[in-house]
């Protein structure tokens, strides 16, 4: 299958049969699995994850590609297509009380607000493996004082446990991208956040980078005073990037006493 690449749609088809195996060996499938692919494009990971004997399901907004991706695998394993937006797209509606692995080579203009998309669906998926920007890997996985830690870093945290596995080159790609990227791998935790704990959490870590260069005192003049700070066991005095996880939970409980 060829198909010329929509700039609108964020089109970056993956070539490289050797990262196609080892992103397939890194999600390891097996028959019993119930797989999300989110973007099959060209079907190059489609062909090789319906190998393994798992039922999978693809999400593709490109009509095109959609009946191109119907002809190709007519017949072949246990495939369903759904023509749709991945952004809108309720993963509940095809989770029949077996947990999703979900996969895919996302869009590099949508993948945080469709990674928040997924986040919200969490209780009904068993693991991700996403092809991403490497940036945004970095980003996914970096810890309290990293370089990339901010706002996607702590919220990512309380979903689940990122690791970032390979990189991969602009060549690997058609057309090239023009950053490099990477293979992430996300474990949602035992017991997923309520949405009360999100939405706490999110209030402060928004408010906090928000306004990263200035200390907590400041950033958060107006949502918590210093005394709550101090009672969370946190220096007023501290920036964003210095807070862990269960900072920012101690800090989010503060909102309500």
């Amino acid at each position: 299958m060829r198909h010329v690449p929509r700039k609108r749609f964020g089109q970056n088809f993956l070539r490289d049969p050797g990262v196609i195996q080892e992103i397939v060996a890194a999600v390891g499938p097996v028959p019993s699995d119930r797989l999300v692919e989110i973007g099959p494009g060209e079907g190059v990971l489609t062909r090789e994850l319906l190998q393994s004997g798992a039922c999978l399901e693809a999400i593709e907004l490109d009509r095109d590609l959609v009946a191109a991706l119907k002809r190709r695998f007519a017949g072949v394993g246990r495939l369903r297509i759904h023509e749709g937006d991945a952004m809108k797209f309720d993963l509940r509606t095809i989770a029949t009380g077996e947990r999703l692995r979900v996969v895919g080579n996302l869009p590099y203009n949508i993948s945080t607000p469709l990674l928040f998309h997924l986040f919200d669906q969490i209780d009904v998926i068993e693991d991700m493996h996403f092809m991403l920007q490497k940036e945004v890997v970095d980003r996914l996985c970096a810890g309290a004082g990293d370089d990339h830690y901010g706002r996607l870093s702590v919220m990512a945290a309380l979903y689940c446990q990122a690791q970032h596995l390979f990189d991969v080159g602009p060549e690997c790609f058609h057309p090239q991208p023009k950053v490099v990227s990477a293979v992430v791998r996300l474990v949602p935790h035992a017991v997923p956040p309520d949405a009360g704990m999100v939405k706490q959490v999110s209030a402060v870590v928004v408010a906090a980078f928000g306004q990263r260069r200035k200390t907590l005192r400041n950033a958060l003049k107006g949502l918590l005073d210093e005394t709550a700070m101090v009672r969370a066991g946190i220096d007023p005095g501290a920036r964003a990037e210095e807070l862990s996880l269960a900072d920012y939970v101690g800090l989010s409980r503060q909102l309500n006493p």
